[in-house]
């Protein structure tokens, strides 16, 4: 998993509240046996028209946002089904973090496990970015783990909270097999040991 320590992008707005799983990956894109590929679908029901044009009115296809890094939503990102998909789709899209008021809990565990990290900050200050995003064209924003702040080139701050284990694991890039690796030399011991016992 790719670490996570500071990360400057532009920033993309989706001033939606309680944003849901199947809607960051419509369920008939769940066929993949593979972690990638899943990014071209994210946001699909939303992004295209009836007819499976792109809408040009969806902001992550306006040309102002193309390459956006950043994404930052209303409150309750990612609700409903667990589907650990969502947060393939937005790594695989080219998202490194998303900042929202709250999140559904296992949506925010599930980013952690694939290193893509969740913001929570107030709504004033949420709204805030969005009305910057929205207003500012290549609005880009520092999001810092080591720090634990939200800042700009034009005087925005914020700091922000995570529990301790996940910062951890996102700052040394680790997820489950990483963390479980890091035990190696006690498990290959064992291993021996049981062996040779048989």
């Amino acid at each position: 998993m790719k670490a996570f320590r500071a990360h400057t992008g532009l920033v993309v707005p989706l001033d939606r509240a309680n944003v849901d799983t199947d809607q960051i990956i419509p369920k008939e894109f769940l066929k993949r046996i593979e972690r990638t590929g899943f990014g071209e679908f994210l946001f699909h029901d939303w992004r295209r028209k009836p007819d499976r044009t792109l809408d040009p009115d969806f902001p992550l296809n306006q040309p102002r946002y193309a390459g956006a890094s950043i994404l930052v939503a209303d409150r309750n990102f990612g609700c409903g089904s667990s589907r650990e998909h969502a947060p393939w789709a937005l790594e695989d899209f080219g998202f490194r973090a998303i900042i929202a008021p709250s999140f559904a809990d296992i949506f925010a565990n599930n980013c952690v496990k694939n290193g893509l990290l969740t913001v929570v900050l107030p709504e004033a200050q949420v709204a805030a970015i969005m009305k910057r995003a929205h207003e500012t064209e290549g609005y880009r924003l520092t999001v810092d783990l080591e720090k634990l702040e939200v800042r700009d080139d034009s005087g925005f701050f914020a700091s922000f909270t995570m529990e301790d284990f996940n910062r951890r694991c996102l700052l040394e890039g680790l997820d489950d097999i990483g963390l479980t690796l890091q035990h190696e030399a006690e498990i290959a011991a064992y291993e021996a040991r049981r062996f040779g016992a048989r």
